[in-house]
């Protein structure tokens, strides 16, 4: 995928894997600790809570409730608005944005319910380009372990053999501002390693 140009001043870091990879627990390590160097910081997820993240957030129950292509239309548009209310205005102000999933997740997750993956990224070119992803990587057993082990229902996009194509998908992506950081490995471990890839920027 070409590099984007954006006018902007802030960093934009995307957090990236399969389900169960410790993402949000990497996310709060990375941001108290940017926070305590002098950065202002704002964390964020996806989906978001818009009228079409919890549309999303339902089809974890029901996925059948729409078809892939209407599944597609509604992380667009709930990064649509992301982008315009969040990442943008944070970008802009000269902030640091640290977000839990981006058009990468789409990419994969809906690449592997049978949509172009290229056509995905195509779809998403409105989406400011990240300046750091880092990709936590893990195999799909040991993430659908994880998962079990926090009880409740396993949903539809934490199932092993969907876990798998996705993970696939992932391993695919090779732009150079991806870091692939072994999510195995114990949480001090990963968090150092996140924090020396910031060195990169």
């Amino acid at each position: 995928m070409r590099k984007r140009k954006i006018s902007r001043t802030g960093t934009l870091i995307a957090f990236e894997g399969i389900d169960g990879t410790g993402k949000s627990t990497q996310i709060k390590l990375l941001a108290d600790w940017l926070r305590a160097q002098g950065e202002d910081v704002v964390a964020t997820r996806e989906p978001t809570d818009s009228v079409y993240g919890r549309r999303i957030r339902e089809l974890y129950v029901n996925r059948g409730a729409c078809t892939p292509e209407e599944e597609l239309e509604l992380f667009i548009e709930d990064r649509k608005l992301h982008v315009k209310d969040v990442i943008r205005p944070a970008l802009n102000a000269g902030r640091t944005v640290l977000t839990d999933r981006y058009y990468y997740s789409t990419a994969a997750y809906q690449g592997a319910n049978g949509l172009d993956v290229k056509q995905i990224l195509q779809r998403n070119r409105f989406a400011p380009q990240p300046d750091l992803v880092i990709l936590l990587t893990m195999p799909p057993e040991l993430s659908a372990e994880r998962i079990s082990s926090r009880g409740g229902q396993v949903n539809a996009f934490e199932q092993l053999s969907y876990l798998r194509r996705v993970s696939e998908i992932f391993a695919s992506f090779a732009e150079p501002w991806i870091c692939r950081i072994d999510a195995v490995q114990p949480v001090t471990s990963v968090r150092d390693q996140i924090r020396n890839a910031l060195s990169r920027l």
